[in-house]
Formats: C-alpha cells, sequence, structure tokens
C-alpha cells in the first residue's frame, strides 16, 4: 500500500511564500540567537549550517527524497533553513575550546576560577562519556535547547517556522559532509513568511488540556 498521498496530505503542514526573503539583521539576530543558547555547564557541543541560497537549500533537500518528500517543498520554499547538528564526540580540545573562549570573554576573574570551571565541566562531560555512556544523547538534549531558542526568538520576530526530524541523515551527512567535520545532523528549521494559501495558519491550535499536562503544587 502505497501511503504517500496520505503523507503529504496530511504531514505538508506548513506553505512558505518564496517571494519573502529575511533581511541582513533577521539573520544576524538569528545567528546571535543559536551562539547564545544555553546548553549544559555551557559545553556547547553543536554546530548549525544556515542555508540561504537555492543551491545551499537544495542541498539539503537531498534528505528529503522518496519517503519523505512531503517536507522538500518546505525546505526549497523557506527563505532560510538551518541545519541543526550535534557533535559527534565531545573530547579535550573542544573542551578547551570553550575554556579558552570563556576566558577571552572575561568569564573568570583568576586563575583558580578558570582551573575551577575547567574541573566541574569535565566531571561532567567524562560522567556522559565514561560512566554512563550516553554523550551522544547527552549532547543532542544541548542541541534541542537552541532547538527551543531558535523557535521561540523567531516567533517573536513574527517570522515563521516550521522545524523537520523527517528527512534522511545518511543522505544529508554526504550531501554537506557532516561526518569528515564530526557532525551528525539532529534537526532541519525552515524559516520564512507562510504563504497565503498556507491552510494550517487558519486552522485553530489543538493542545490537550492544561489539566491533563500540568500539574499544580
Amino acid at each position: 500500500m502505497d501511503i504517500t498521498p496520505y503523507l503529504l496530505r496530511r504531514y505538508t503542514t506548513k506553505a512558505f511564500d518564496p517571494e519573502r526573503r529575511l533581511d541582513a539583521a533577521q539573520l544576524a539576530q538569528i545567528e546571535t540567537l543559536l551562539r547564545y543558547s544555553p546548553s549544559s555547564t555551557n559545553a556547547q557541543p553543536w554546530h548549525f549550517i544556515l542555508a540561504g541560497s537555492d543551491e545551499g537549500k537544495a542541498r539539503i533537500a537531498q534528505a528529503t527524497q522518496g519517503f519523505y518528500s512531503f517536507n522538500e517543498a518546505k525546505i526549497r520554499r523557506a527563505s532560510h533553513v538551518v541545519v541543526l547538528c550535534t557533535r559527534a564526540q565531545i573530547d579535550d580540545s573542544h573542551l578547551l575550546q570553550v575554556l579558552a573562549q570563556e576566558d577571552q570573554d572575561g568569564r573568570f576573574a583568576h586563575a583558580d576560577a578558570r582551573e575551577g570551571q575547567h574541573r566541574g565541566r569535565s566531571h561532567f562531560v567524562n560522567a556522559h562519556r565514561f560512566q554512563l555512556r550516553d554523550s551522544v544523547h547527552w549532547m543532542e538534549k544541548q542541541v534541542y535547547l537552541a532547538l527551543g531558542m531558535l523557535l521561540l526568538g523567531v516567533a517573536a520576530m513574527e517570522i515563521d517556522a516550521c522545524p523537520i526530524e523527517g528527512f534522511d541523515a545518511v543522505a544529508l551527512d554526504e550531501a554537506l559532509g557532516l561526518r569528515q567535520h564530526g557532525l551528525v545532523p539532529s534537526v532541519i528549521v525552515a524559516l520564512g513568511y507562510r504563504a497565503a494559501d498556507d491552510f494550517n495558519a487558519a486552522l485553530p491550535k489543538s493542545r490537550l488540556p492544561a489539566d491533563s499536562v500540568i500539574t499544580r503544587l
């Protein structure tokens, strides 16, 4: 049974206007949202790819062929697309790079504070690397904090966003050469302005009632 027509009807929930583009000031704000996203121990285990050219979006759209074709138009018609990537590993060199940047930015009053920060962060990172052995999962949770910042931030800027997990990660890896840079793709976000015929924009939001998802103590 071919379920593609059903998927196209059911999950094509965002239509962008390809004629409306984000400007340079907006893009600078978006980059700031991503860079300043919070992460556990400020580990920043991420990399963001921002595509605004037709060629760049086409490369990302290679990951939406076949089964994931219902997401292709969202990427191609968006003004810009962000690929949020997670580091494949969090090693000592990355930790030292973060520490050096914190030092440069004036985070430490003295050398002992710098050393204390490094010891504390290394403790938690190594716990996930060696004891819990869930470092990739832990790092990806930090990337999803950046996703939340991005979605909330662009909403405040009155920019539409569509987070996309329906893509071929292997194809995206090959299209962008992610593995050679020690990265894995986690989620794609299409950004822009909704088209006049975006049917989903006219529908009421539907969520479970507050009493069923919130416990008040």
